[in-house]
């Protein structure tokens, strides 16, 4: 009773905040990302897990939008879950970000074929403002568009922080197919670089669904070997943004291919494009995103790359079965 008491009490987080203001990154290699998309798959793979990722968009804009982000996760078995620490740094232009939380996400076997996790995330979000970097209208000269001292008064504070609260339920039937919902920022936390003001960063909401469909038959422990197709969707909203990526992995080892479509509902956003190669120490990704809105491809597009290396699991002792997500 206390630890189902303990998963509603999850979903009563979930579903039980409010939009405000503010925007994060986003991955397109979203599974080989899992911990970020949504906490509750920390632990998911069960053997001890590193994954490593790298975002540069638009390139041809002098590399002022890079995300870096690594993790750390496995399955516990004496917590009954997974745990996970995660790291995320972002830099859009003068404003840089960095944040650490720690995760855990507790399994639970609802039936023989349906699996449930749900996951509390909690660390710290500190945003760093670079005010040599921003030029204010008064600092041009017209006739010439020379730059000058501006008369903007600089905040005291350039480096704002606070704690950070997050959550996360996965659903998992028959290890084909799944379903998970995130909240991430629940706290809203107050990044203001002036005093008396209020910059709260908005709830970021993911829904996330698909399935797993073996084109031949799976060789029984090696999970990566099987020919497969695997349909997918993630909503993402945060503040006023919102987008919906539609798409699909075709599994045939030890590679794997993605095609997917970005649309944030006022105009197509990317096409994205991804090749992964794996084996059963580590797998590796690289995936492109075409632009599709007015602003086109002289920016650059955006390149990503993700590292995942599978460290081996402690004496098995039990049997489990995880609900089973996409590699990347």
């Amino acid at each position: 009773m206390r630890t189902k008491a303990a998963a509603i009490l999850l979903i009563g987080f979930l579903f039980s905040v409010t939009l405000v203001s503010g925007q994060d990154a986003v991955f397109s290699q979203f599974y080989a990302n899992p911990v970020y998309l949504n906490p509750a798959l920390a632990g998911n793979l069960i053997c001890p897990r590193i994954a490593l990722n790298y975002r540069n968009q638009y390139p041809a804009l002098g590399g002022n939008y890079v995300t870096y982000n690594a993790a750390a996760d496995m399955y516990v078995k004496a917590l009954s879950g997974g745990m996970a620490v995660i790291a995320t740094s972002d830099m859009t232009g003068p404003l840089a970000s960095i944040s650490g939380n720690i995760v855990y996400a507790y399994h639970l076997r609802i039936t023989q074929k349906l699996r449930m996790n749900a996951a509390l995330e909690a660390g710290y979000y500190q945003i760093r403002l670079n005010w040599d970097n921003l030029v204010f209208e008064d600092m041009i000269v017209p006739s010439t568009g020379e730059v000058i001292s501006g008369s903007e008064a600089q905040p005291a504070k350039l480096n704002v922080g606070d704690v950070d609260f997050s959550t996360g339920l996965v659903l998992g039937y028959d290890e084909r197919f799944f379903l998970g919902a995130a909240a991430h920022h629940i706290t809203n936390p107050d990044l203001a670089f002036y005093q008396g003001n209020i910059s709260r960063l908005a709830t970021r909401f993911t829904i996330h669904a698909g399935g797993i469909f073996n084109l031949k038959q799976a060789i029984p422990g090696r999970e990566n070997d099987d020919f497969s197709l695997s349909p997918n969707l993630v909503y993402i909203q945060q503040g006023k943004f919102h987008q919906l990526n539609g798409g699909m992995y075709l599994n045939f080892y030890p590679f794997v291919t993605g095609l997917w479509f970005r649309h944030n509902f006022e105009n197509p956003d990317a096409a994205i494009v991804m090749l992964g190669f794996q084996q059963p120490t580590y797998k590796i990704g690289y995936s492109f995103d075409f632009t599709l809105s007015k602003l086109g491809m002289p920016p650059g597009g955006t390149h990503e790359i993700s590292f995942v290396w599978y460290l081996p699991c402690p004496k098995k002792e039990f049997q489990y079965k995880a609900i089973k997500c996409p590699g990347f």
